[in-house]
C-alpha cells in the first residue's frame, strides 16, 4: 500500500497522488444515487414522474452529505496540520472526535427524518402523485444514514495518511454494488423505486464495513477507539471548520427547495425533472473539480502546519490551474453536445428537448464555479474560519436564492430565471471568493517564504 509523502515528494506528484484515486472514488461515489435516477428514469409507465419525485428527495440527501462533510471536511485539515505539526496526539483525538460526531449526527438525523419524511418532502414541494414515489424511496434510503456518514465522512482522514487508494477501494466497493443490485431490485424483483433504494442501502453497508476494516487494522496509525477520544474543544474546532462544507451543502439543499417550488409555478412538474437532470450533470461535472481541490487540500494543510510556504503556494497555483482548464473544456462539451448529457438520465424525447435550454443557461459560467472550489478549498485548508463560512454563504444565500425568485416573477423571466440565477452567482461569488484569497493569502504565504 503506496503512502503519498506530503513533507518531501514534489506538490504536483503529492496533488496527482492524492486527487486521481479521489477523483475515481467521488466518480464511483456518484453512481450511488446517479445509478438510481438513469434506471428509474426508464421504469416503464411511470419512470418520468417516478424522476421528478425522487428529486425532491434530493435536499434531505444534501442535508445528509452536509453534516457528513462537516466533520469529515471540517476536522480533515486539522488532522493534516497536526500531522504537519508532528503533533500525533492531537490528529489522533481528531480523527476520533470526528468519528463520535458522525456516529451521533448520523443516527439522529436517521430518526428524525423517519419521523417527519412526509411533511418534509411537502414542505419541498411534493404533491400526492410525488409523494407515493418519494417518500418509500427516502425512508428506506434513510436506513442507510450512519454506514453512509461513516464510510465517506472517514475517507477524508485516511486520504489525510496518504492512502488515498485505501479511500478509493472503500467506495468502489459500494458503488459497483449498488450498480449490480440497482436492476435486480428495482427489475428482476420488480420493486420499481423502493428496490433502488434498497440497492443504494446494502452498498453502504458494504462500503462502511471496509473502511472500518481499515480504521481498525494494523495498517492505519490513528486507530479508532470505541471508549475514550471524545474531546470537546477539538468538536467545536472540527465543527466551526466544518460549517464552510455544511453550508455548502446544505444551502445547495435549500437552493433545491427553491428551484423546486418556483419551478411548479412557472413551468409544472416536467420542469421539475428537468432540474433533476441537470443537478445529476452538475453532479458528475463538479465530481473532478472536488478532487482537484481536495486532492490538493492534505498537501496545502500538511506543508502549512510544517511552516513550509513555498510548497503551500506551489499547490494553489497547481490546483487553480488545474480546475480551471477543467471547466473550461466541460463548458465546450456542453455547448456542443448538450444532449450527450440530457440522454444520461431520460429516453423522453418531450423531456430531452424541454431540457435543452436549461441546460446552456445553466452553464453558462461554469468556469466561474473553479474561482469559487479553489478559494474556499484554501480558506478551509488553511483554517480560515469566517473567510470559508462567509464565501459559503455569499453565493448561495445572499445571491442563489434571491435570484430564483426575483428573475422569474419581478423580471418576467419565467423558468429561464430559475436556471439563470446559477451562471450570474458563479461569476459574482467565484470572483469575489478567488479574489479575496489571493489579495489575502498569497502575500502571507510569500512574506512566511522569504522571512
Amino acid at each position: 500500500m503506496q503512502k503519498v509523502d506530503f513533507e518531501n515528494g514534489s506538490i504536483a506528484n503529492n496533488i496527482i497522488q492524492t486527487s486521481l484515486p479521489l477523483l475515481v472514488a467521488q466518480v464511483i461515489s456518484l453512481l450511488y444515487s446517479i445509478v438510481d435516477r438513469i434506471y428509474i428514469g426508464r421504469i416503464d409507465g411511470y419512470g418520468t414522474q417516478a424522476l421528478g419525485a425522487i428529486g425532491l428527495c434530493f435536499p434531505i440527501i444534501i442535508l445528509i452529505g452536509g453534516f457528513t462533510n462537516m466533520f469529515g471536511l471540517g476536522g480533515a485539515p486539522l488532522f493534516s496540520i497536526a500531522l504537519g505539526k508532528n503533533d500525533r496526539k492531537k490528529a489522533a483525538a481528531v480523527l476520533n472526535t470526528a468519528f463520535r460526531l458522525e456516529m451521533i449526527t448520523g443516527a439522529f438525523l436517521m430518526l428524525f427524518c423517519e419521523l417527519f419524511a412526509s411533511q418534509l418532502l411537502s414542505i419541498f414541494g411534493a404533491a400526492a402523485d410525488e409523494l407515493q414515489f418519494s417518500v418509500p424511496y427516502i425512508r428506506i434510503y434513510l436506513a442507510g444514514t450512519i454506514f453512509t456518514m461513516i464510510s465517506t465522512g472517514m475517507n477524508p482522514y485516511i486520504n489525510a495518511q496518504g492512502y488515498a487508494t485505501v479511500s478509493m477501494k472503500s467506495v468502489l466497493i459500494g458503488a459497483v454494488s449498488n450498480i449490480v443490485l440497482d436492476p435486480i431490485f428495482i427489475f428482476t424483483l420488480g420493486l420499481g423505486v423502493k428496490g433502488a433504494a434498497v440497492a443504494t442501502v446494502i452498498s453502504q453497508f458494504l462500503s462502511m464495513l471496509f473502511v472500518f476494516r481499515f480504521l481498525l487494522g494494523p495498517k492505519n496509525e490513528f486507530v479508532i477507539c470505541f471508549r475514550k477520544f471524545f474531546a470537546l474543544p477539538y468538536a467545536k474546532e472540527i465543527v466551526s471548520l466544518g460549517l464552510s462544507p455544511f453550508i455548502m451543502q446544505c444551502t445547495n439543499s435549500l437552493v433545491s427547495v427553491a428551484c423546486n417550488n418556483v419551478l411548479m409555478q412557472t413551468g409544472g412538474t416536467l420542469y421539475v425533472s428537468v432540474m433533476t437532470i441537470i443537478s445529476s450533470v452538475r453532479q458528475i461535472l463538479d465530481t473532478p473539480i472536488m478532487a482537484i481541490t481536495e486532492g490538493a487540500s492534505p498537501a496545502i494543510s500538511y506543508n502549512y502546519g510544517a511552516g513550509k510556504s513555498k510548497r503551500v503556494l506551489n499547490a494553489i497555483l497547481l490546483m487553480a490551474a488545474a480546475a480551471i482548464l477543467y471547466t473550461c473544456l466541460m463548458w465546450v462539451l456542453i455547448e456542443r453536445f448538450p444532449l450527450l448529457f440530457i440522454k444520461i438520465f431520460s429516453d423522453d424525447t418531450a423531456l430531452k428537448q424541454l431540457a435543452l435550454r436549461p441546460l446552456h443557461l445553466y452553464f453558462l459560467a461554469f468556469v466561474f464555479q473553479s474561482f469559487q472550489y479553489c478559494g474556499q478549498t484554501v480558506f478551509k485548508a488553511l483554517n480560515r474560519k469566517k473567510q470559508a463560512i462567509f464565501f459559503s454563504l455569499f453565493r448561495k444565500v445572499i445571491m442563489v436564492i434571491p435570484l430564483t425568485f426575483l428573475l422569474p416573477f419581478a423580471f418576467d423571466m419565467g423558468a429561464d430565471g430559475v436556471f439563470m440565477a446559477e451562471p450570474i452567482s458563479n461569476v459574482i461569488g467565484g470572483l469575489a471568493c478567488f479574489t479575496t484569497m489571493a489579495v489575502t493569502i498569497i502575500p502571507e504565504l510569500k512574506h512566511k517564504k522569504t522571512a
